[in-house]
């Protein structure tokens, strides 16, 4: 099944009939494509989003950087537990979002490493930046 994860209707349908299913996507805004792929991601090194610091940070920056996962992940929280409460009704099992995303097969990451800092990645994650680029006239 192909699908994209920030809403996880489509991933609820692969774990219900049973087939593959594939992630094509940018950013989920909590990270949770970190955590369900169990890919690194230390808090100090790695930049957030909004936080307008660099990939060589100060100990002060380094301190903003984790105090901006705080609320990141308590929305993040707010956001996916009506879809964890969905689909453990239409499971008829106890399973929450990031379990759901765990089944992924492949994760097609739609950035480029001209836009985004460079990250590591597991192997079943494809990076296919660019491919809303065109020549220009």
């Amino acid at each position: 099944l192909f699908t994209d994860p920030m809403l996880p209707c489509g991933q609820i349908l692969a774990e219900h009939l049973s087939v593959p299913s594939v992630f094509y996507l940018q950013q989920i805004p909590c990270g949770l494509e970190f955590e369900a792929t169990q890919c690194p991601r230390p808090h100090s090194y790695v930049p957030r989003l909004f936080s307008a610091n660099t990939d060589r940070m100060n100990f002060l920056q380094r301190v903003k950087n984790v105090l901006f996962d705080i609320p990141n992940n308590l929305l993040c929280y707010f956001m996916f537990q009506p879809y964890s409460k969905l689909a453990s009704e239409f499971l008829q099992r106890d399973v929450t979002v990031l379990d759901l995303l765990r089944n992924a097969s492949i994760w097609l990451m739609r950035f480029d490493f001209v836009f985004h800092y460079p990250r590591p990645l597991m192997p079943n994650m494809v990076i296919i930046g660019g491919i809303t680029c065109t020549h220009r006239k």
